[in-house]
């Protein structure tokens, strides 16, 4: 790939990334989930974004979710398990709301696979 195309490539995505942020913003009362994701690895956090502070925040890399995950999961599989760690600390926490920020993701796949298994774990949307 051309130094021009990739140019190219991050310029939209940072234009996608701030459409979503554009219409969604975490409060103390209902705070921002938001979803990263790396070719290997997938990042969660919920932030409170008038206090600019990060109330819960896991990866694939942590120890909590590392123990669970097993050598055969799949990707989508390991981002449903994270998202179900996700939410019990936040319910741990008396979060119950959140707003969801897919980044400059589709929701699909792994993104998606972190809002269900938040949801299956009382989260709401």
């Amino acid at each position: 790939m051309s130094v021009k195309m990739q140019k190219v490539k991050t310029k939209r995505a940072g234009q996608r990334r701030r459409r979503v942020r554009g219409k969604i913003q975490g409060t103390a009362d209902i705070p921002r989930l938001t979803v990263r994701r790396s070719l290997k690895n997938i990042y969660a956090q919920i932030i409170d974004d008038q206090k600019q502070q990060t109330l819960v925040g896991l990866s694939t890399l942590s120890h909590a979710v590392a123990d669970k995950l097993e050598d055969k999961d799949t990707k989508t599989d390991q981002a449903k398990k994270l998202g179900q760690m996700m939410a019990e600390l936040a319910v741990d926490k008396g979060i119950k709301k959140v707003v969801f920020d897919r980044n400059q993701y589709r929701y699909f796949g792994r993104v998606k696979a972190v809002a269900e298994g938040a949801r299956e774990k009382g989260l709401e949307f």
